[in-house]
Order: C-alpha cells, then structure tokens, then sequence
C-alpha cells in the first residue's frame, strides 16, 4: 500500500472516530439548531424541525446529557440556547444546571414543533426553522450527522449543497474492501495510526465513570457485582462485557461523559473499542499489538457502514461487533484468513437484529454483540467458519458483508416502518 492510499485510510478514520457527548441523533438535532441560531444572531422565539424517522426514532427515548431528561424538545431548546457549532457532536458541552431550567422553560413555552419530515429517502435528515420578529433562518444537516448541507438568513441563501452534498471530494474517496482494512491495519507505520489510542482512552474513562454512578439499567455493574463471581465468573469475558455495558449505560442515561464515536455513533465507538482494550491489557500485549488491533476494529466498521449507512433498521452493534470480533481474532494470533472466519461467523449469527432507537436497553445489545464477538474469534481461531452452503455466509468474505448490508438497509426497511409505527402509537 503507497503513502497516498495510507493518509487517505487515515483521514477517512479521523472523520469516522471522533467524540461525542450523548447520543449522536439528538446531539446533530442540538447542532442544527445551534447553527440556525447563530446564523439568526438573536434567541429565536420559534422553532420548528422537521426529521427523517431514523432521526426521530433514535431520538425519543435516550438521555440529554447533563439535563437528566429525555428526547429531543431539551435538545432543541439547549442547541437554541447554549449550543455551539464549532463543537460539532459535542455541542451541548457548556451546560449548566441554570441553563436546563431555561431550557425547561422554553419547552413550557411551546414554542418548539416537531415533525416528522415527509417524501424524503435519506435517512439522515434534519431541518431547522428559527424565528424571531421578522427575522429567520434555517440550517439542514443530511447524509452525515455534521454535515451542513443548506443554511438560509431571511432571504438569502448562505450554502446550499443539497444536490451535491453525497459526492466525495476525490481526496475523500477511499475504495475498501477487508483485505485492505487488514493489510493497512497490520503494516501501516505505527506511529501514522497510535492516534486511535484516543479511542481507547476516552471509552475506558467513560465505563469507568459509569461504575462509579448508577446509569440506565446499571447492567454493567451488575454484571462486576455478586454475578461476575456467582454466575458469569471473573475472567476476561466477563471484565470485557462489564466495561461495554457500563459506557453504554452512562451515554444512554445522558451522562456528561464523552466518548470516541465510530461512524456517527457512539455505541458503536464503544463496541469497536472496548472488548479490544480490555482483552489486549488483560493478557498483557505491547502496545503495538493493541494500536493495530484498535485499527482494524475501527477501520472494519467504517467498511461495513460505507455500504449499510449511517442510520438504518439493522441494530449497528452487529456492525461495530464484527470489527471488535477482528481486533480480538488478530490479538489471539489469528491471520487475515481467521479474521474472515470471524467475519462471517459474526454475520451468521446477529444480521437481523433490529434498531429500535437510542436508549438506556442499547447496553444489553451491546453485550449480546459482543458476547457473539468473542465467541465467533474463539470459534475462527479453532478453524471453525460458517459455510458457504448456510444461509447467507458466501465464499467471499467481502459478497458476505454485502449480503449483511443490503439486508440491513434494503430487505429490513419494512421492519423500519413498522418498528417506528409501534414506538410512536404506544399507548
């Protein structure tokens, strides 16, 4: 692999992992709303939004950090108040107690609407509207959760890049396929590629952070508490599931706690990372081991989503899951034809599971990926694939992947429609 293709792999890997605080969906609602505002240059008196159902559906039931609320109306009014684009997914930083009181207020007020925007096929779709007197302005965020593609003041349009904005710039383009994801993973200098510790850092802190409180469903300490001893038994299995669950916990509570996100989401950041940091320090491996490791998770996902999409019907545990199960395979020793084992063992067993929006029950999806990441790596050291004659498994790891993909955002898009008609008509 020349130089030109490696800093294009690696700027590809520093726009997919970057940090966030909070759930990704409401946060990029927040952020539109943000730079709506700072383009009215005054408090609006008005908001309205308009959102793709994926938007809406991983927005409803999730924490608002440092809010301890739910859902996006808090989002909205904290974007409109205290948000800050220049923060990008992690605009609501600055948020103080005194602020989420006015935010109340604002929702109070009922001065925020919020729709469901019609006729659209991108998944990715947030509009804002602010008003103020006889001033207006507008903001849309499409196709990636930071990418502005229309900002409007009153008449006069300031971007408009809505018919362009899924064309890479050919800096941008970056053809991968898992055979490059490895290769790169294994031979790029290392020092070009220790910036993923970051990720490793930041998502550790954050379950570390979560023992020490009592977020969502606390499933991450319960599983450290009497059961780790009782039932699951103190091993690296069990320490790799407790610290995924427990930062999946405190981001889905609202914790103001950042972590390293993976392809707009955080979940999937924290599933890419942690079963790799954990299984690496446990049994002791250098540091080396653990960057390349660390790479070919993160790297494995932004492959499988380049195809799947930011947002879709298929849960992206399945996706971030598959690249910890390569970390893992190569930590053990396994070779690029084991890590296509892993692979497909991981397709074989989770593709279908659905995403039924953000919120606190993500941790115990989290823990099943995992859990089938470790199994399938165990299995793919031991020689044992999935075959070409089961299901959807085909020869071709990369004919595998895409099967995996075009079910997740073609075959399952009825069961989008459905699940999102059962969370907004629950009684």
């Amino acid at each position: 692999m020349d130089k030109s293709e490696r800093e294009k792999i690696i700027k590809l890997i520093r726009r997919e992992v970057i940090p966030a605080i909070g759930c990704t969906e409401p946060m990029a609602v927040a952020l539109c709303v943000a730079k709506a505002t700072e383009i009215l240059e005054k408090r609006p008196e008005q908001i309205t939004v308009f959102l793709s159902a994926n938007i809406l559906k991983n927005a409803m039931g999730v924490g608002i950090p440092g809010t301890g609320m739910i859902g996006l109306p808090i989002a909205i009014a904290l974007g409109a108040l205290i948000g800050k684009s220049e923060y990008q997914l992690e605009v609501l930083k600055d948020c103080t107690p005194s602020d989420v009181k006015q935010g109340q207020k604002i929702i109070d007020s009922k001065s925020i609407q919020i729709y469901l925007k019609e006729n659209i096929s991108e998944k990715l779709y947030i509009e804002a509207f602010c008003k103020s007197g006889e001033n207006s302005s507008s903001a849309i965020i499409s196709g990636t959760h930071t990418n502005f593609v229309y900002l409007q003041k009153d008449n006069k349009i300031l971007l408009d890049k809505q018919y362009s904005n899924h064309l890479p710039t050919e800096d941008e383009i970056v053809s991968l396929n898992l055979k490059k994801v490895y290769e790169f993973a294994t031979t790029a200098p290392i020092e070009e590629i220790r910036f993923i510790l970051e990720s490793a850092q930041l998502n550790k802190t954050a379950a570390e952070q979560s023992f020490k409180g009592n977020f969502g469903h606390g499933l991450g300490k319960i599983l450290t508490g009497k059961f780790e001893n009782e039932v699951m038994g103190k091993s690296i299995f069990s320490h790799i599931l407790s610290f995924t669950s427990a930062a999946c916990d405190a981001r889905m509570a609202g914790a103001m706690i950042p972590v390293m996100s993976n392809s707009g989401s955080g979940n999937q950041g924290i599933a890419a990372t942690l079963p790799v940091v954990i299984y690496a320090e446990d049994n002791k491996l250098p540091e080396e081991q653990l960057i390349r490791a660390l790479t070919l998770s993160h790297l494995t996902v932004i492959y499988i989503k380049q195809s799947l999409g930011y947002l879709s019907a298929l849960c992206g545990c399945v996706v971030a899951a598959t690249g910890s199960s390569c970390g893992i395979t190569y930590l053990m020793g396994g070779d690029y034809s084991k890590i296509t084992y892993a692979v497909k063992n991981m397709i074989a067993n989770l593709t279908g599971m659905i995403c039924d929006g953000a919120k606190p029950s993500c941790a115990l999806k989290l823990t099943s990926g995992v859990s089938t990441a470790i199994l399938s790596a165990l299995l793919a050291i031991e020689n044992k694939c999935v075959s070409s004659v089961e299901g959807i498994i085909d020869e071709d790891v990369d004919k595998s992947i895409h099967n995996l993909t075009q079910i997740g955002s073609q075959g399952m898009e009825e069961t989008d429609k459905l699940v999102l008609d059962i969370m907004t008509h629950k009684c």
